[in-house]
């Protein structure tokens, strides 16, 4: 492996040590013996269902592929989870907050079981059925959870700042460490013990078998609006009225849409952006080496987070714009320097250049994660939280879909330059946000005020 790859992963794993290492009393948030319990035990939860989604990630194509599947059909398959997503999403996100979010991240435990299980048949339609249960699933992991812990942190009255510590430490150890850790594990359980490429499914099955028993046994039930009267389409109505009578909230999903679209984006186009003629790279080593500039990442938006004195609103405007020129590169790269079309022995200049920018962006992906939920904690009203999560990954899930579908149509450089524009959005959306947020003009919106007044809205 070349030199250049160990250097910028000992770079990047020196800085994440520095960071942690060196945090003073000021970058620290002084808790209670009563909320460290309650957060070891929702970190300890998370890190074992993100265990159960990152061991899956990197063996999903290559199964497919081993069972004799080629680019477009695995194409369809990868859509049908998106689009399962995209459209089972909003369902289970209103059911999440009418029936409990305990019981969703429990069902969140067993669809993505019985996901893992579809991989062991080669035949096409159960994968396709794996498919869709795994986009089920990916709704709940990335709403139930979250829901769970806000409400149960609110319940309890801990200190609102606290969160943020809660959602630092999630995004480090869940989308950094324990996505290290699983990939490592994985290629141990495929190359060196030779289980073959069905094994890191089993293993996460395992995982979220064990995770689930945590749940049954260790967390109370939560609801957002149980009252009996509220049907599922009543969810959505409320859901939808809260993002159209509130700018914050619609400010907010637009922000996640166009951020996550640029990031789902990068995760199809980086490979062919280090290696343009089909050169060999380490895929698994790059990855590792994301994964710690997303620890990087997350263990600066800790310290952001930690200063009362300062706003997610107004940092993340620069997140936004520096996220956007880091995938500006490969467009610039392509033109200060003559793309080579023979394939090289190592790593150009150019995919060098571009490997740096890349891990910027992840960097800014750590950042990214924590804060948004911290935003999300703050504006989305707790009534219909899940409902409205959801409905900001539908337009996430139909750009995804769109891309994969003309993934060949479009030139690498068109494709991120699309993405950073989006990108470049997202920063002067954060800016009318922060606006906004500083001077509020009339009062928020609030399901209960719906309630109390003479006009439902609902049946105009």
């Amino acid at each position: 492996m070349e030199v250049f790859y160990y250097m910028v992963f000992g770079v990047m794993a020196a800085v994440v040590a520095a960071l942690e290492m060196s945090k003073r009393n000021k970058d620290r948030i002084n808790t209670s013996s009563s909320f460290n319990s309650f957060k070891n035990n929702y970190l300890l939860v998370f890190s074992i269902m993100m265990a159960g989604d990152w061991l899956q990630g990197p063996y999903v194509y290559y199964l497919y592929s081993t069972y004799g599947f080629g680019k477009r059909d695995i194409g369809q398959l990868f859509i049908a989870g998106f689009g399962s997503s995209m459209f089972f999403g909003t369902i289970v996100g209103s059911l999440a907050d009418k029936q409990g979010r305990k019981r969703a991240c429990v069902t969140y435990c067993i669809v993505y079981i019985l996901s893992c299980i579809t991989k062991h048949s080669p035949q096409y339609r159960v994968l396709m059925v794996g498919r869709i249960l795994g986009g089920i699933a990916t709704s709940l992991l990335f709403s139930a959870f979250e829901s769970w812990l806000i409400a149960e942190h609110n319940k309890r009255s801990f200190d609102q700042q606290w969160l943020s510590l809660t959602f630092s430490k999630a995004v480090f150890l869940g989308n950094g460490l324990v996505a290290i850790l699983s990939g490592l594990f994985g290629n141990l359980l495929v190359d060196t013990f030779s289980f073959g490429p069905v094994a890191p499914f089993d293993a996460a099955a395992c995982f979220l078998a064990i995770g689930m028993a945590i749940i049954l046994t260790t967390w109370s039930e939560n609801f957002g609006d149980p009252s009996d009267s509220k049907d599922l389409m009543t969810q959505f109505k409320v859901a939808a009225i809260a993002i159209a009578s509130d700018e914050k909230i619609a400010l907010l999903g637009a922000i996640q849409s166009l951020f996550e679209a640029s990031m789902y984006t990068f995760v199809f186009l980086w490979t062919p952006a280090l290696s343009p003629n089909d050169e060999e790279i380490p895929h698994g080593f790059v990855f590792a080496t994301f994964m710690l500039a997303s620890m990087l990442g997350s263990s600066l938006a800790a310290r952001l987070m930690a200063r009362s004195s300062l706003r997610v609103e107004n940092y993340m405007q620069i997140v936004f714009l520096v996220s956007a020129a880091s995938l500006l590169l490969p467009i610039t790269t392509s033109v200060l320097v003559t793309p080579s079309t023979v394939k090289e022995e190592g790593l150009s200049l150019t995919c060098s250049i571009q490997l740096i920018g890349f891990c910027v962006f992840e960097a800014c992906v750590g950042i990214f994660w924590p804060s948004i939920m911290k935003m999300r904690s703050q504006y989305i009203p707790e009534e219909a939280r899940s409902t409205i999560m959801n409905f900001f990954r539908v337009p996430l899930n139909i750009f995804v879909c769109i891309v994969l579908y003309n993934v060949d149509a479009f030139p690498i450089t068109i494709m991120f330059g699309m993405c950073s524009i989006f990108l470049f959005v997202a920063s002067i959306l954060q800016r009318r946000l922060m606006v906004i947020s500083e001077n509020p003009k009339g009062e928020e919106w609030s399901p209960m005020k719906e309630r109390n007044s003479e006009v439902d809205p609902l049946t105009l």
